[in-house]
């Protein structure tokens, strides 16, 4: 082979010379002479067949069969073609007979006006159809653009793989994406990421180890533990799909949502939209505000960070704690908002119950504002505090530290206390406000139509009359220990003392009495049972004023002596007498 050395200069040698000799006239009618010229002689074969990669150009050819009979050394604007791809490099080894070839400097592989790939190096396998691509490699796809420093690309299923850290940018979504080892797949613009990803745009952060993104789509499906991270929120998941250009997601298996005031979703499913700042939960959901110490979860629920508007239903369950005793709330659903005075407020609809240490209840609805801890309960609301029982359309509750410290009936009810056996002590009246000290009632006012049936207690510690009592107005003062102090009733007062084994069952009760103890919370979880007399009670259309409203006949009118003196009636025996630890004892008059 060396005498093709000789015999490449003198084939680029003798154009020159040819070029230089002076040019000679013409004579009249002669021809021209004819020149021979040395040109790329380019093969008639067909550029398509299958796995044959072609050489279309090079400056220099040579080949040593003193070093390699397999590859011919190529030089100077080096040019291949596979079919409609092509190959071009400044330097090459072509390995004809199994059409591989390994390229250096400026390599450059181009399929189309769609794919452009660079780098230093090309090894290319001809018999597997898989190019590898080495140093400062950079593959242009459409929109994509995908940047390392190895890369083997599956020419035949148009697949490239990086295994040593890589970059590809989403420029059509302005979505980045980097990671210790990468798949992306040409035709079908789906890409696999694993170890250390990272997927940044102007919107958020995503760190995980094991994400799929499709860059057509703009949708990554996440498989692993994922933080996201943005100005407003950050979320954890390990499985769902967010939808990078629109910003929205749909995740799975206990995904969170964390606000940058602190709020939190949480649920088996949630979806999240980001432009328009709220979420949707499903399946165990829970939603903390911790700035306002309420947590609400449920099986459905959802939160707007722009309104600070969140609710649940299903199985719905509220737990304020801003206070030393955390309050248990259920109800068909509750919210939670902010009002036109900036104040944060929980509401309840259908069935609730709530319980506290010191406190129960049931309504309709239910609203609790946190700025001045205010419990409003509406229509069929019922409340309980040790041994007695408050019933009106509408009760207002307000908490102090750790306990109750005032409540009203703004539009009348009823207090009871039971007493022992099928006793009550009972009061009612138009308006009432109640205050408690050390989580007992210290003292009672009621406004307008009071009521009264009671049962004083004897020294003896049993009973033997029943008073009963009706006035304008009343106030009862508490001791400690539930013991009555006082009861105050003006202007005037018509009653009567009758004794117990005189007063027919009948007689025992206020008309509109009831006792709801069956319904009465008994711990937190109790909340959650809601019975069928509740049901039936909270869709009645008769509220306590109704009931009050078909009280029987007046009792019989006696003076204020005779109701003061009650002390002189005639005793129970010791078979009928009852027992309490919560006595009223005595009337006067004012």
């Amino acid at each position: 082979m060396k005498w093709l050395i000789p015999v490449c200069l003198v084939s680029l040698l003798v154009p020159l010379a040819w070029a230089q000799q002076p040019p000679k006239a013409a004579k009249p009618g002669a021809k021209a002479p004819r020149v021979n010229r040395i040109t790329p002689q380019i093969p008639k074969a067909n550029r398509n067949q299958p796995g044959k990669v072609f050489l279309e150009n090079a400056d220099i050819l040579s080949a040593n069969e003193n070093i390699s009979r397999d590859y011919q050394v190529l030089k100077g604007n080096v040019r291949f073609r596979k079919g409609d791809m092509y190959m071009f490099c400044d330097s090459a080894y072509f390995y004809d007979k199994t059409s591989s070839l390994d390229a250096f400097g400026n390599v450059k592989m181009t399929q189309g006006d769609t794919l452009f790939v660079y780098a230093d190096v090309l090894h290319y396998y001809g018999q597997d159809e898989v190019a590898e691509l080495r140093n400062n490699v950079r593959l242009e796809n459409r929109s994509t653009t995908l940047v390392t420093d190895a890369l083997d690309y599956e020419v035949s299923s148009n697949v490239g793989y990086y295994f040593d850290g890589g970059t590809i940018v989403d420029n059509r979504n302005n979505t980045e994406l980097t990671s210790q080892f990468g798949k992306y797949e040409l035709d079908t613009k789906q890409s696999e990421f694993s170890r250390d990803v990272h997927l940044i745009n102007d919107q958020y952060e995503m760190f995980t180890d094991l994400l799929d993104y499709n860059t057509r789509t703009h949708i990554a499906n996440i498989v692993s533990e994922t933080l996201i991270v943005s100005d407003s929120n950050t979320i954890n998941t390990s499985n769902g799909w967010y939808n990078t250009s629109a910003d929205m997601a749909t995740l799975y298996e206990r995904a969170l949502i964390t606000a940058k005031d602190g709020k939190t979703l949480l649920g088996d499913t949630v979806f999240y939209n980001r432009k328009r700042n709220y979420g949707e939960a499903r399946g165990n959901v829970v939603i903390t505000d911790p700035k306002n110490k309420v947590i609400l979860d449920g099986d459905y629920g959802y939160h707007d960070d722009n309104t600070h508007y969140s609710y649940v239903t299903r199985r719905a369950r509220a737990r304020e704690f801003s206070q030393k005793d955390t309050i248990y709330l259920h109800a068909d659903t509750l919210c939670t908002l902010i009002n036109d005075d900036s104040v944060r407020v929980l509401h309840a609809f259908n069935q609730v119950r709530f319980y506290r240490s010191d406190l129960q209840g049931i309504c309709d609805s239910l609203q609790l504002s946190e700025a001045d801890t205010i419990i409003n309960m509406y229509r069929h609301a019922v409340l309980w505090n040790l041994q007695r029982q408050i019933v009106g359309d509408e009760v207002n509750v307000h908490l102090n530290d750790s306990t109750a410290d005032w409540a009203t009936l703004p539009s009348g009810g009823l207090m009871s206390e039971h007493i022992g056996e099928i006793y009550y002590n009972q009061l009612s009246g138009k308006k009432m406000k109640a205050f408690f000290k050390n989580k007992e009632l210290s003292r009672l006012d009621v406004d307008g139509n009071v009521q009264v049936i009671m049962f004083p207690e004897e020294s003896d510690s049993t009973y033997n009359k029943m008073v009963e009592a009706e006035s304008s107005y009343l106030r009862l003062n508490m001791k400690p220990k539930q013991q009555v102090d006082k009861i105050v009733m003006w202007p005037e007062v018509n009653g009567k003392v009758t004794p117990l084994y005189l007063a027919k069952k009948s007689q025992l009760y206020l008309p509109q009495f009831k006792w709801y103890g069956e319904l009465r919370p008994q711990s937190p979880d109790d909340i959650y049972d809601v019975s069928d007399e509740l049901k039936r009670l909270m869709q009645s259309i008769e509220g306590s004023n109704s009931r009050r409203a078909k009280r029987g006949n007046t009792p019989q009118s006696n003076s204020p002596s005779q109701v003061a003196g009650s002390s002189s009636a005639q005793q129970l025996s010791s078979q009928q007498a009852v027992t309490t630890k919560q006595p009223i004892q005595s009337v006067q008059h004012e």
